[in-house]
Parts: structure tokens; C-alpha cells; sequence
């Protein structure tokens, strides 16, 4: 036991609320506790959300969304933040306001744009905006193939590209990119970290077959972000959450919720709250 007062490892979510509770902020929050971190949220969206689909969202207010980030960066302070749903520029402009204002050093940006559904959840306008004033403040950007394919402009319909599109990603200024390839046919499930620092890592694992992968990006890059506030380096820190997802998709493949995609069993295996010196 020690006197030396403590705190918690701090997570913020800047996100969209998935009102079935299995992506978007309630997935991060799910996450972050599952990791022994404590979690955090600034939403930027509310959407009507289920298994089957996205019907209906109602975007926050660029004012509020400025309200939520500077109410618990003044006061709780963050470890590493998580970005994922910023449906239009000026809410895209908040975000990155705060982050060079508080000059948040932890950043894992998954640039959300399709729902496991297939439903869109950006206007296209927003993309190019996203691209200039976010890439650059990231840590680390987590694209799926139909993200990467928005923001290439070009479909990735194999394995063989997926290095080539890795590298093009990471030209347009983010300072690491970890290429998702699971929608990619086949028994194996092959994600490309690019760093610029070291040659392209190539992180496979045996695809697991399950209906319930709902999720599973918001849970990956919050994972990620968990493991970078906890003083992991990136390579670790992604080689971590993949491990941690892996295993969530596996505990949960064989549950039934809802009618179509269904979550993840994100806590399969919780940890106890981490703790440090505060200072």
C-alpha cells in the first residue's frame, strides 16, 4: 500500500453512441473497462441502431461536442483518446481544436465511414477534411478496406494489394496506418502496419467464423488506444488489441443478439483498474 496519491489510466472516447450498445461509444466504453482503463466520452452523434442497421442519426452540435472535450480534459485529464464516427467538417475541426490545444499525444484515429451493415455514417465532404486536419495529429489511423477504399479512391479486391495501399494511405500524412484486411475472402485474416520507420509488419491469424462482428473496428482501435495509455509502444500496443479482439470475437461467436450481427463478448476476461502515481 502506498500513500502516493493515484489515478486511474484515463480513455477518451470522441465517437458515436450505437443505441444496441455494440459499436461505437458503448463498445469503447465496454473496451476500456475490459483493459483496466477508465473510460471516457465526448459523442458526436446519436444514432437508432440495432443488429440489422443504422435508421436514423442526429448529429451533436459542434458547441456541445467543444463543451464534452474541454469539460473532461480541464478537469480528469487524458491518457490517449480514441476517435471514431465525425459525421461533418465543423465537428471534425472540434476534435482537432482540442487535441493541438491540450496537446494530446496518444491519438488511435479509426476514420468511421460504413456500418458492419453497409450504411453510411460520413458525408462524403467530410472525408477531405478528416484527411487535413486529423491525419496529421494521429498516432495511429485504422482503416477497414471499404474506408481505405473512400479514401484511395480505389477498391482493394485482394491480398496482394494491400501493402500498396498501406503505403498510399500513409503518404496522405498519417504517422502510422494499420490496413484492416478482414473483409478479404479466406480462412486467414491479414491486417499491414505501416510505421515509416521499419519494414511493413504483417499481422495474420486464422479467420474466425462467427455472425457476431459488429464492432469489431471501434473495439480494435479502442483497444489500441487502451494499450498506448497504459505506456505500451504502437507495435505492441496493436499487437495487444488484436489479441484481445480475437479472443472477444471467439467468446462470442456462439451467442445470439438480435437478428443480424451481433457483438462481441467484450468481457470475456476483464482486468482489474490500473492505477499510477498522479502528478
Amino acid at each position: 500500500m502506498t500513500n502516493e496519491p493515484q489515478r486511474y489510466t484515463r480513455v477518451l472516447s470522441i465517437a458515436g453512441s450505437d443505441s444496441g450498445g455494440g459499436a461505437g461509444i458503448q463498445a469503447d466504453l465496454k473496451t476500456f473497462a475490459a483493459l483496466g482503463c477508465y473510460g471516457m466520452t465526448a459523442i458526436t452523434a446519436l444514432t437508432a441502431q440495432n443488429t440489422l442497421g443504422v435508421s436514423a442519426i442526429h448529429g451533436v452540435p459542434p458547441e456541445m461536442l467543444k463543451a464534452q472535450l474541454c469539460a473532461v480534459f480541464d478537469d480528469i485529464g487524458v491518457d490517449a483518446v480514441k476517435i471514431g464516427m465525425l459525421h461533418a467538417p465543423d465537428i471534425v475541426r472540434t476534435v482537432a481544436w482540442a487535441l493541438k490545444h491540450y496537446k494530446v499525444q496518444r491519438v488511435v484515429l479509426d476514420p468511421v465511414m460504413v456500418a458492419t451493415s453497409g450504411d453510411a455514417l460520413i458525408t462524403p465532404t467530410t472525408v477531405q477534411v478528416l484527411v487535413d486536419e486529423l491525419f496529421p495529429l494521429a498516432t495511429l489511423i485504422t482503416p477497414n478496406l471499404d474506408e481505405a477504399a473512400l479514401l484511395l479512391g480505389r477498391t482493394i479486391e485482394s491480398a496482394n494489394e494491400l501493402e500498396a495501399a498501406a503505403r498510399d494511405l500513409f503518404a496522405m500524412g498519417a504517422p502510422a496506418v494499420l490496413l484492416k484486411g478482414g473483409h478479404l475472402p479466406g480462412d486467414e485474416v491479414a491486417d499491414l502496419l505501416v510505421t515509416g520507420t521499419g519494414p511493413v509488419q504483417r499481422l495474420a491469424s486464422p479467420r474466425i467464423a462467427s455472425r457476431n462482428t459488429h464492432g469489431t473496428g471501434c473495439t480494435l482501435s479502442s483497444a489500441i488506444a487502451a494499450h498506448l495509455a497504459l505506456g505500451e509502444p504502437l507495435d505492441r500496443a496493436v499487437a495487444q488489441a488484436r489479441r484481445y479482439i480475437l479472443q472477444a470475437i471467439e467468446q462470442g461467436a456462439d451467442v445470439y443478439t438480435g437478428a443480424g450481427h451481433g457483438p462481441l463478448n467484450h468481457g470475456f476476461a476483464p482486468l482489474p483498474q490500473r492505477k499510477s502515481p498522479r502528478v
